[in-house]
């Protein structure tokens, strides 16, 4: 799938969707939505295992907007080649515990894959003054990953400010997005804060209309 990458949008994720009907899920939100958030977890370096990338394969077949794959697991370099044959087209990997992270995200960008790097809640802005030359976007955590329906870690809102300070300073171009517990009450502060791309799970799929739900929440971002 060719595409372009999108300034500001919402990225619903199929964490807290119904998975007997992920289709019709994606369908719904799809026309006020840029991108399609995926997390992938080993239940190794988070505690939960959800899909692979014969799923990702499957949704890259139906969905008519980006995939956006986020590798919350142990070893990501192995898992690469085959996210990306599976038709992922951003991919996220973690700062923690991958001391060669450099590596990681020149295999992911040799892949013609956008690359990111994903921060967790404990981990600082200041974790990013190096790689963030290498990175496409950064995915800010902002509730501690592994499950869904959380509520925001309100210091992040700190964390994002910091690192669209490092982004103009150093006048790249590197998207922020940003994952956990995003909903209608913090949408504006967030995107005043820098980000690009909000991810929300069950602020669109746990509600009784996942439609109504994405469409209400592209109009914040695009205000």
């Amino acid at each position: 799938m060719k595409f372009k990458i999108p300034d500001k949008c919402l990225a619903p994720s199929i964490l807290s969707a119904d998975f007997s009907k992920l289709k019709e899920e994606i369908e719904l939100v799809s026309p006020f939505s840029g991108l399609i958030h995926i997390d992938v977890m080993d239940n190794h370096f988070v505690p939960n295992l959800t899909i692979g990338p014969c799923v990702v394969k499957s949704l890259s077949k139906v969905s008519k907007i980006p995939l956006d794959c986020h590798l919350m697991v142990e070893n990501p370099d192995s898992l690469i080649r085959s996210f990306a044959e599976s038709g992922s087209n951003l991919l996220s990997v973690h700062f923690e515990d991958n001391p060669n992270l450099n590596r990681t995200i020149n295999l992911i960008k040799k892949e013609g894959i956008v690359a990111g790097v994903a921060i967790n809640p404990s981990t600082p802005a200041s974790a990013l003054e190096e790689i963030i030359f290498d990175v496409d976007f950064v995915l800010v955590m902002s509730v501690n990953p592994g499950f869904g329906g959380q509520s925001f870690i309100k210091n992040s809102i700190q964390k994002i400010k910091k690192i669209k300070k490092m982004i103009v300073e150093n006048e790249l171009n590197v998207k922020i997005e940003v994952d956990g517990g995003v909903c209608a009450s913090n949408i504006k502060v967030l995107k005043e804060a820098g980000c690009n791309w909000f991810v929300a799970g069950s602020s669109v799929f746990g509600t009784p209309s996942p439609e109504k739900a994405a469409k209400e929440l592209s109009e914040f971002i695009d205000v």
